[in-house]
């Protein structure tokens, strides 16, 4: 099925949608860009004909039955996808390399992680963090919400704070539809959300129903993905890794740190909750 008019094809797409039609040189380039897509970024067109082994005429060809008017336009829209997050279009280097000892691996992710975490919790304050837990624990209802690789942490989130606050949902849950939730949302809400890149259009969607409804929103993205206007609080995470991969320490130490903060703000009421849960556990045998 073609895709929408809004979402024109991917680079990726279009190479695989042409690859019968190809002459050998033709597949013998195609096969080299789908090896190594993101790299199309970062060459010449004549630097690209010397990789794969073709003359320049060819790119040219290959470059116009892809439907592209230049090699300019195709390495746009691969810098485009690569920016996007997509893993295909990331080249792998540093420590993340073949051939990489072990150890250098371990001491390059630890070391980014670290430099994630430092960088992220820079940009906070204690003022800034104390508002946000009190704004959580006092809410009539706190939703959270996360697409994809960002659903983990909204679920992990949801998990660390209902033991000292009741309502606390991750939506949607399964079998349920986001309108049954976004359809009750008060200014007196509060509405998380975890925007980490390459999101599906329900974030958006999530969003303009809370910002339209005047609740409190905690938008919580990446260095690299676009913030959001309407949102009062908006936590932008680091999250470079040396690999193929995003490195996610940065989210779930500000996970960890909003948890510890919704803790302490909830004071005894949060202290009576959490005593009758352990309670509840005790009674059920349940761990």
């Amino acid at each position: 099925m073609s895709p929408p008019r809004n979402h024109p094809e991917s680079f990726v797409r279009r190479v695989r949608s042409q690859l019968e039609g190809f002459s050998d040189t033709e597949r013998r380039l195609a096969d080299f860009v789908l090896d190594f897509p993101g790299e199309l970024a970062s060459y010449a067109a004549s630097e690209l004909a010397g990789l794969a082994g073709v003359s320049n005429s060819t790119v040219s060809r290959f470059i116009r039955r892809l439907g592209y008017e230049s090699y300019e336009d195709a390495r746009r829209q691969v810098r485009e996808e690569r920016e996007s997050g997509s893993p295909l279009f990331q080249s792998p280097g540093g420590a993340a390399a073949a051939g990489t000892a072990r150890a250098t691996q371990v001491e390059t992710h630890l070391a980014m992680s670290h430099a994630n975490l430092a960088s992220t919790f820079a940009r906070l304050s204690d003022a800034q963090m104390s508002r946000l837990a009190k704004t959580l624990v006092q809410a009539r209802q706190v939703l959270i919400f996360g697409s994809r690789s960002s659903h983990a942490f909204a679920v992990y989130l949801r998990w660390q704070i209902i033991q000292v606050v009741s309502r606390v949902t991750a939506i949607p849950g399964a079998g349920e539809t986001l309108g049954e939730h976004l359809a009750g949302i008060t200014q007196r809400d509060c509405v998380v959300v975890f925007g980490m890149r390459r999101q599906t259009p329900n974030m958006r969607l999530v969003l303009d129903a809370a910002a339209k409804a005047g609740a409190s929103i905690l938008f919580i993205s990446d260095a690299k993905s676009p913030d959001y206007a309407g949102a009062t609080w908006s936590i932008q995470c680091d999250c470079a890794g040396p690999g193929l991969l995003d490195n996610h320490a940065a989210v779930m130490g500000l996970c960890d740190l909003i948890a510890t903060q919704v803790i302490d703000a909830a004071g005894a009421a949060g202290r009576e909750r959490l005593a009758a849960i352990e309670l509840a556990h005790d009674e059920l045998d349940e761990l």
